[in-house]
Order: C-alpha cells, then structure tokens, then sequence
C-alpha cells in the first residue's frame, strides 16, 4: 500500500490567531465551512480544538464514501490534525502569518492506499479530487473570516 497525500493552501486576510480559532471552533464555525460532500457531521467531544472528537461522511466520488470519525490534537502552535478512528487517514491544518493581517493557510492529508491497480488510480486522482474539496473549504473559511 502506497501513502496517498492530497495538500492545498490559501494565504486568507485575516489574523493567524483568527484563523485558528475559526478552524478550530468544531461547535460552530467548522460545520458552516463544509460544501456538500460532508453530511452526517456531529460533534461527539469537545467542540473547541484539541480533545473534540467529530463525525462525518465525505463523499469524496459518487462511489467513494468514507465514514469518518476524528480525534482533534494540537500538537504545535497554529496546527490541528485530525486522526481518523476507522481508517489511517490523517489531516493536518497549519495556520502561519503570511504578512500583515494575512495568514498562510495549509491543509494536508495522508493515508494508506489501495494496491494494485485500484491503487494506482487512487494515488491519480484522490488527491486532485480531494484538494478541490479542501479548496472550497478554504474559500469558505476565507469569507467566514475576512468579515
């Protein structure tokens, strides 16, 4: 099994702390950030940051749904990663300062894929499928914050 990685970024005006906050804050902000491929979403822990525990389901193609069930940590400054219990993906959101009042927003994901042939269309194209969903989060969290 290959690992299969899928990363996108936006730089957003607005403060890093902001930024954070707004990403961090599964309760609220982060629900409203989702486009369509996410449903089911509940909070099931915490809310805010390291601790939460969240549920999803992206439907990443019209085949491909994955049930998702995160724990969130913080394990630096401006970082959060969210664990998936039910599979070895792995996301983590970097937010640096990118100038005055802007902020570098990075979103990266990784996990184990598929062998074989299945595999090598997964490692084509789930990453590029998987960052025009991450774009759109980002354009979201973008107006969400830049309020």
């Amino acid at each position: 099994m290959a690992q299969v990685e899928a990363t996108t970024e936006r730089v957003v005006a607005a403060d890093a702390e902001d930024v954070f906050d707004a990403l961090a804050d599964y309760s609220g902000t982060r629900a409203k950030l989702l486009p369509e491929h996410f449903s089911e979403y509940e909070v099931r822990e915490g809310g805010d940051g390291e601790g939460t525990l969240v549920h999803w389901k992206l439907q990443a193609t019209s085949k491909r749904v994955r049930d998702c069930l995160l724990e969130v940590s913080e394990p630096t400054e401006g970082q959060l990663v969210e664990k998936d219990r039910n599979s070895s993906m792995v996301t983590t959101w970097t937010v640096t300062p990118a100038g005055e009042g802007k902020s570098r927003v990075v979103v990266s994901t990784v996990w184990n894929g598929a062998g074989g042939i299945g595999g090598f269309f997964e490692k084509t194209f789930a990453p590029k499928g998987l960052g025009r969903i991450y774009d759109v989060v980002l354009v979201k969290l973008a107006a969400e914050v830049e309020k």
